[in-house]
C-alpha cells in the first residue's frame, strides 16, 4: 500500500541506499506484479550490461532511424544458425572446471603443454589421459587461463563435454561451434552447411583456410573427447596432418580411449602425492573450522594411496565429507565411515546417506529421491521451476535446502539454469542407490518427464491462439527433452508424432540442432523426401487454423524454417514451395517492403544459387538489398549480408570485378559496425549515449547533440518507453530546426520518427501531419530516387489507406512506382510489386478500368523476370481473373484462373502438396470466389 511494512524492512532499505551496485525496485503493488518487475529488471541487466545484447530489433517497429538496430546472432554469421544456450553452457563448463583454487602440482604438466605449442609442425594431437576424476578438466582450464593471460595473440578454442548423451557430446554441434568461432575471429562471413556428414567432411578445409588468415597460433582443446557420440568415426580429422599454426589437445579416460589414438604423444596425470592430498583435505577442513590431529592426518595419508583413492575428485569429496559430517559429529567415526569407501562412487553413497540423515521427514527423503532420479533420466537437466511443477508437494524452502546440500557436496551443479550431476560418478551412485530394480524404474521417471513436457506443448498451442503470452517460455525445453525421451523409451510412434509438432522441429533446427533432428527422423524410418512431404502436409493442416496477423506471421516463420531445413538437406526443388509461401504471407500480412520480406527473398535466392539458377537469384538478392537499405540505411550489417551474397553469386558467374566491388563495400560496412559497437554487439552505444544526457541537457545546440537526442529517442522507442521517446524526438526536432533550419533533411528524419511513434500510438491525425511535412522536405531536398524519400512515401501512403483517405493514397502509390522505375529500371520485379499495390487500391475505389493495365504490365514484368510458371505470375493471373469476371467476361476469367491454378499445382507438386494459396506474393491481394468452381471467386478486398 505504498508504506514500509516494518522497521526491519526500513533498516534494510537504508542499508541498500549506501551500496553502489544495489538495485532497488520501488513497487507498491501485489507480489506477482512485483516479481514480474524484478524479473524484467534482472533480464534487462543481464542482456544489456553483462551480455551486451540488443533487447529488441528495429524491424519490429516502423521507425525511420537507420543506425540503431543490431542483427540477431543468426545474421552475424550469414545464414548459419547459432545457439546462445549451447555457447553459455560451454562458458559455464569452463568456469566450473577451473573453479578449484588448488593447483595440485600442475606446474610440471604446464611445461609439457607449453612444449607442445613451441614444437615445430607437423605434430599430432596431444592426449591428456587419466582415470575418472583425476583432474584433466581442471588442468586444461587452468592452462587455458594462463595462455590467455600470457599469450593474447594465441586463439584458444575449447569444448567441454558436460556428460555423455547430452547436447554437448554431439559431434556435429561441436564441429559447427568450432568452425563458427574460427569464422568469428577471422571476420569471415560465408555459407556453412548444416548437413552433419558434410560439416564433418569440410571441417579440415575450413581449419586450413581460416588458420591461414590468423596471425598467430590456434589451439583447439576438447575435454572428454572419448564421451563424444561415435568419437572415433566423427573425429577423423584429428588423424590428418594439422595446419602449421594449429595445435590440438584432447583429454580422455584411460579405459575408454580409442585404440588408434593411443599412439599419439600422451601426457598422463599421475595420482596425487601425499602432499597434494594433505593440501586438498586441509583446505576443505579449514573452511569449516574442523581441525585434524596428526594421527588423523596419518590415517588419511595411508588411506589415499591406492589408484582409486588418490585421484583429485575422490580426495576433494573426502575433504568435503570430513568437513561437513565432522563439524557436527565425531571426526574419528566419520573417518572410519570414509575409510570403508574405496572408490568415488561408494564415497558419494556415504555423502547421500549423510544428506538423507539430515532430513526431518520421510516425505523429504522421498522428494530427494524423486529429484535426483528425474535429473538423472533427463537429457540436459531440470530447472528448479520445473521441479516445483513436477512435485506439487515440494516447497521452495525444502527445495532450496536440498539443492544447497547437493551442490555443496559436489552431487549437483547448475548449467544454463538447469540442475544436473556434477560428475558421472554421482549419477552412477544415484542409479545404483535408487534404480537397482532396472529399466522399469528408469522408464517410470522418464514417463513422468514425458507427461510434464507434453503438457507444456499443449500450453504452447493455447499460447499460439491466445498470443498475449510469449511462446519462448516453453518451446526450447520441450524441444530439448521430449524427442530425446521418446527415443530413450524406444517409442517410435510418439517420437514421430512429436517431430511433426512444427514448433518442436522449428526450435531444434533454428538452434542449430540439425544432426539431432535428422537422427530422430532416421530412427522412425523416414527418408529425406518423405520427411519433407510430411512436414509440408502438417503445415498446410496448421494453416487452416490460422486467423489474424500474428498467427499468419508465425506461420510464415514455420514455412521459412521448413524451406531452410530442406535446402540444407539438399532437397532444392522441395525447398522452393515453403520459402515462396513464407514470402507470400509476409508480403501480405506485413508489407512488401518489410525487413522480413527481405529475409524471405534472401533465403529463396540462396536456394536458386545452389540450384545454379543465377538469374532468378540475382533478382531476389537485389530486391532484398533494396528493402534492407530502405529499412536500415546503407551502412547496416544486414545490407552487408546482401552485398556479400551478391558478391558470392557474381564470383560463381566469373564476374570478378563486380564481386570485388561489392565485397569492398560490405567490408567497410562491417568494419564501421565493429568500431561503432565494439565487442559488445549492441548496447554499448546506448550506455555511451546515456552518459551524455546531462551534457545534452545543459549543453549547446549542435547538430551532433541533435543527432544523439534522435538516437536516444529511437532506443527508448524500441524499449516501448514511448513517452520518453517522444520527449527526446521532439527535442531533437526543435534543436535541428533551430540549428539547421526547418527545411533541412535531418529535420525530415526527426519528423518521420515522430510520425512513426504517433502511428504506433494510433494518433493518426498527428502522424499524417508530420509525415506530410517530412515528405515535403525530402521532395525538395533529395534526389527523386533517394531511399529516404521512398521510405516516407511508402509509410504515408499506407497511413492514408489505413485512415480511408484513398484519394490521397493514389498519387503516393503512383509516386512509389516512379521511384522504383528510376532506381531499378522499368522492368524490375519491385516495379511490378508497386504496380500491383496501386492496382489493388484502384479496385478498392471501384476503378477496375485503371487497375487492368497495371495488372497486365505487372504480369509482363513477372513473366520476363521469373518465367511463366512462377508463383508471382500465378497470383497476378488470379487478380486479373477477378477483373475479367467482374467485367462480365467469364470465359476469359476461367482461362486466366485455370492458368493460375496450373502454376499453383506445379509449385505444390514439388513438395507433394496440393493446397491452393489464399495469399499473393505480389504486395496486396484479392481473395477469389465464383460459381465457375466450388471455391473460385470471393468478393475482392485487401488482406
Amino acid at each position: 500500500d505504498g508504506r514500509v511494512s516494518s522497521a526491519s524492512v526500513q533498516q534494510f532499505l537504508e542499508k541498500i541506499s549506501y551500496l553502489n551496485k544495489a538495485k532497488m525496485i520501488d513497487h507498491p503493488g501485489g507480489e506477482k506484479e512485483g516479481a514480474y518487475e524484478i524479473y524484467n529488471c534482472v533480464e534487462k541487466i543481464i542482456k544489456q550490461d553483462i551480455l551486451g545484447c540488443e533487447v529488441t530489433e528495429l524491424e519490429v517497429k516502423g521507425l525511420g532511424n537507420k543506425e540503431e538496430s543490431s542483427a540477431p546472432e543468426e545474421e552475424v554469421f550469414g545464414d548459419v544458425l547459432w545457439d546462445a544456450h549451447d555457447e553459455q553452457e560451454q562458458m559455464e563448463a569452463f568456469q566450473q572446471a577451473s573453479n578449484s583454487t588448488c593447483a595440485l602440482g600442475f606446474e610440471k604438466y604446464y611445461e609439457r603443454l607449453n612444449d607442445l605449442i613451441a614444437a615445430p609442425a607437423p605434430i599430432p594431437p596431444l592426449l591428456v589421459s587419466g582415470g575418472p576424476g583425476s583432474g584433466k578438466s581442471l588442468l586444461l582450464s587452468k592452462w587455458i587461463q594462463l595462455q590467455q593471460k600470457h599469450s593474447p595473440s594465441t586463439l584458444i578454442l575449447y569444448h567441454f563435454v558436460v556428460r555423455p548423451m547430452s547436447t554437448s557430446s554431439e559431434s556435429a554441434l561441436i564441429i559447427k561451434r568450432l568452425t563458427l568461432k574460427l569464422m568469428q575471429h577471422s571476420w569471415l562471413v560465408s555459407p556453412l552447411t548444416l548437413d552433419p556428414a558434410k560439416l564433418l567432411e569440410e571441417f579440415p578445409r575450413w581449419l586450413e583456410k581460416l588458420s591461414a588468415r590468423h596471425q598467430g597460433s590456434i589451439i583447439i582443446i576438447i575435454d572428454s573427447i572419448d564421451q563424444i557420440q561415435q568419437a572415433e568415426k566423427h573425429m577423423k580429422w584429428l588423424i590428418d596432418p594439422l595446419p602449421v599454426n594449429v595445435r590440438v589437445i584432447v583429454s580422455v579416460n584411460v579405459e575408454t580411449c580409442p585404440q588408434p589414438w593411443r599412439l599419439w604423444p600422451t601426457l598422463h596425470l599421475d595420482p596425487l602425492n601425499s602432499r597434494d592430498v594433505k593440501s586438498l583435505i586441509s583446505a576443505e577442513c579449514d573452511s569449516a573450522n574442523v581441525k585434524l590431529t596428526k594421527e588423523q592426518e596419518k590415517k588419511l595419508e595411508r588411506h589415499c594411496r591406492s589408484a582409486t583413492t588418490c585421484n583429485a575428485l575422490y580426495v576433494t569429496l573426502l575433504g568435503k565429507t570430513i568437513a561437513c559430517i565432522g563439524s557436527t559429529g565425531n571426526i574419528d567415526e566419520t573417518l572410519q565411515q570414509c575409510f570403508q569407501c574405496q572408490d568415488t562412487v561408494s564415497l558419494y553413497r556415504l555423502v547421500l546417506r549423510s544428506i538423507q540423515g539430515s532430513l526431518q521427514s520421510d516425505k523429504e527423503k522421498g522428494l530427494l529421491r524423486e529429484i535426483l532420479c528425474v535429473i538423472g533420466v533427463s537429457h540436459n537437466g531440470v530447472s528448479e521451476s520445473e521441479l516445483m511443477e513436477l512435485f506439487p508437494d515440494l516447497s521452495s524452502a525444502v527445495l532450496a535446502s536440498l539443492i544447497h546440500s547437493l551442490h555443496k557436496m559436489c552431487l549437483l551443479t547448475y548449467g544454463c539454469g538447469l540442475l544436473r550431476f556434477q560428475h558421472l560418478q554421482a549419477w552412477e551412485m544415484v542409479r545404483l542407490e535408487y534404480m537397482e530394480e532396472g529399466e522399469n524404474v528408469i522408464s517410470a521417471y522418464r514417463q513422468k518427464l514425458v507427461d510434464y513436457f507434453t503438457s507444456q506443448l499443449r500450453l504452447l498451442i493455447l499460447i499460439i491462439f491466445f498470443p498475449s503470452t510469449s511462446r519462448d517460455q516453453v518451446t526450447w525445453r520441450s524441444a530439448d527433452e521430449l524427442p530425446w525421451l521418446f527415443q530413450q523409451q524406444g517409442d517410435k510412434q510418439k517420437l514421430h508424432k512429436c517431430l511433426l509438432n512444427l514448433f518442436v522441429s522449428q526450435n531444434l533446427y533454428k538452434r542449430g540442432h540439425f544432426a539431432e533432428l535428422l537422427s530422430y527422423w532416421h530412427l522412425v524410418g523416414k527418408d529425406k523426401s518423405s520427411m519433407a512431404a510430411e512436414y509440408f502436409d502438417s503445415l498446410k493442416e496448421y494453416e487452416k487454423s490460422c486467423e489474424g496477423e500474428e498467427s499468419m506471421i508465425c506461420l510464415a516463420d514455420l514455412y521459412e524454417t521448413l524451406g531452410r531445413f530442406l535446402k540444407d538437406l539438399g532437397l532444392l526443388s522441395q525447398a522452393v514451395a515453403p520459402l515462396q509461401r513464407s514470402l507470400e504471407i509476409r508480403e501480405t500480412a506485413l508489407d512488401p517492403d518489410h525487413p522480413r520480406v527481405a529475409q524471405s527473398l534472401h533465403q529463396l535466392a540462396g536456394v536458386y544459387v545452389q540450384w545454379k539458377k543465377f538469374g532468378n537469384a540475382e533478382q531476389l538478392y537485389k530486391q532484398a538489398l533494396e528493402i534492407s537499405e530502405n529499412a536500415y540505411g546503407a551502412e547496416h550489417p544486414r545490407v552487408a549480408r546482401e552485398l556479400d551474397a551478391l558478391a558470392t553469386l557474381y564470383q560463381k558467374q566469373n564476374k570478378y570485378e563486380q564481386a570485388e566491388q561489392l565485397r569492398k563495400k560490405s567490408f567497410k560496412i562491417r568494419q564501421k559496425a565493429a568500431r561503432r559497437k565494439g565487442s559488445l554487439c549492441g548496447f554499448a552505444l546506448l550506455r555511451q549515449r546515456a552518459l551524455q544526457l546531462e551534457e545534452l541537457t545543459l549543453g549547446k545546440d549542435t547538430p551532433d547533440n541533435a543527432r544523439t537526442l534522435n538516437e536516444l529517442g529511437v532506443l527508448y522507442y524500441l524499449q516501448n518507453n514511448l513517452e520518453t521517446a517522444e520527449l527526446f524526438l521532439k527535442r531533437s526536432l526543435e534543436m535541428r530546426e533551430r540549428v539547421l533550419g526547418p527545411d533541412h533533411p535531418d529535420c525530415a528524419q526527426s519528423l518521420n520518427n515522430l510520425a512513426a511513434l504517433y502511428n504506433e500510438q494510433k494518433h493518426y491525425n498527428k502522424a499524417e501531419e508530420l509525415y506530410e511535412k517530412a515528405l515535403d522536405i525530402r521532395r525538395r531536398a533529395l534526389a527523386p530516387d533517394h531511399p529516404s524519400l521512398a521510405y516516407t512515401v511508402k509509410h504515408l501512403a499506407v497511413l492514408y489507406k489505413k485512415m480511408g483517405k484513398l484519394d490521397k493514397a493514389v498519387p503516393l502509390y503512383e509516386l512509389a512506382v516512379e521511384i522504383r522505375q528510376k532506381s531499378f529500371g522499368p522492368k524490375h520485379p519491385s516495379v511490378a510489386t508497386a504496380l500491383v499495390n496501386l492496382a489493388v487500391l484502384h479496385c478498392q475505389m471501384k476503378r477496375q478500368i485503371e487497375a487492368l493495365p497495371l495488372y497486365e504490365r505487372a504480369l509482363k514484368i513477372y513473366e520476363d523476370s521469373f518465367g511463366h510458371m512462377h508463383p508471382r505470375v500465378g497470383e497476378t493471373l488470379k487478380n486479373l481473373a477477378v477483373l475479367s469476371y467482374e467485367g462480365g467476361d467469364f470465359a476469359k476469367a476461367a482461362e486466366l484462373y485455370k492458368r493460375a491454378m496450373e502454376i499453383k499445382e506445379a509449385e505444390t507438386l514439388l513438395i507433394g502438396g496440393k493446397a491452393t494459396s489464399r495469399h499473393s506474393s505480389s504486395g496486396d491481394t484479392f481473395s477469389l470466389n465464383s460459381p465457375l468452381s466450388p471455391n473460385l471467386f470471393l468478393e475482392h478486398g485487401q488482406r
